[in-house]
């Protein structure tokens, strides 16, 4: 098992809910209370389970085990025969939510979108319950990988299923039903997932806004999700308006406090990377000014780490403290109600 990403997964369920055991637990303990560690009722054997492999296992072990296990995720924009890019992921499925993640933000835009007075972003309020979906809900001794292919236009995913029904899923008469439900629990301790039928609703909810319709869920032995998204080309363009004008933000315009600013008012919404910080301020990289001003922040205590024991890690981002809320809260809240 992977001691490193028990220690995470304490660490972060400590941070979301302070009353949380499992921060409390060693090892073991974690694993017999998320029901990754169980004892056989007929054989009187005990030990990790399949899905405790598949969430906290050693890559070597999980593909020792369910050696076809892996998500292809394409991006076809050009090649349309091939690829653009490519990420073959096979590792656990904490580690595997975050490279979708980090693919589909790397590849797809994401539009000013405004919900009461906040900021959030659609794109990623979206692809959390497709990457959430493809992980938790697949029928791991099925070998037919996961996919998630970006295409123009649109992004499709696949994955194998036990159906419980055939077609196109409709939102108003849906009944949920768990395909793999300690995977689906422990995701949702870490914040991963939302309660049963809730992550539909939300895709619904913010798929249309995003891409002009509605997403198409079908089920049968592939399951399969249709996400309709703005062309290519809006990527490095200003910011697509969602909502009325007037709601847009506006702030200083220059020096130093104008970038301070500007950087709290994108990680107000969710955490990014640096090249997320950099093009969400229309930059087409990370300039030094930028990333002095990053650093300053990191000290001053207004951001931080998303991974703070690997500062380097390629899956990095930054988001806000407590202290860059109440920031927000004083400087950002007010002036997007003018």
């Amino acid at each position: 098992m992977r001691e490193d990403l028990i220690a995470r997964v304490r660490k972060t369920v400590g941070l979301q809910r302070k009353d949380h055991p499992w921060p409390a637990m060693d090892d073991l303990e974690l694993l017999k209370s998320a029901q990754l560690y169980q004892t056989d009722r007929e054989t009187g054997k005990s030990g990790v389970t399949l899905a405790g492999i598949l969430l906290l296992g050693k890559e070597e072990v999980i593909l020792s085990v369910v050696p076809h296990h892996h998500t292809d995720l394409i991006l076809r924009k050009v090649n349309l025969d091939r690829y653009d890019d490519r990420d073959f992921v096979s590792t656990n499925l904490i580690e595997a939510y975050e490279r979708i993640m980090a693919f589909v933000a790397k590849h797809l835009p994401d539009p000013f979108y405004l919900e009461g007075d906040m900021r959030i972003s659609i794109r990623d309020a979206i692809f959390r319950e497709v990457a959430s979906n493809i992980l938790i809900h697949r029928e791991y001794m099925n070998a037919f990988p996961d996919k998630l292919i970006i295409e123009r236009g649109q992004v499709r995913t696949e994955n194998s299923n036990k159906p419980h029904g055939f077609g196109l899923i409709n939102p108003e008469t849906f009944s949920p039903f768990p395909k793999n439900p300690v995977i689906a629990r422990f995701f949702r301790e870490i914040g991963r997932a939302d309660e049963l039928g809730s992550g539909v609703r939300k895709l619904m909810k913010y798929g249309k806004a995003y891409g002009g319709s509605d997403p198409e869920l079908v089920e049968g032995d592939i399951f399969r999700i249709i996400v309709k998204c703005p062309d290519f080309e809006t990527r490095q363009t200003d910011p697509i308006e969602l909502r009325p004008e007037t709601e847009a933000q506006s702030g200083p315009e220059s020096g130093p406090e104008s970038i301070k600013w500007r950087i709290i008012a994108e990680l107000a919404a969710c955490p990014l990377s640096k090249l997320e910080v950099a093009k969400a301020l229309g930059h087409a990289s990370m300039s030094g000014k930028l990333n002095q001003r990053i650093r300053q922040m990191l000290r001053d205590g207004y951001i931080e780490y998303t991974i703070p024991d690997k500062p380097n890690s390629r899956l990095q981002k930054y988001r806000l403290t407590d202290a860059g809320k109440q920031w927000n809260e004083a400087n950002l809240t007010g002036v997007s109600k003018q």
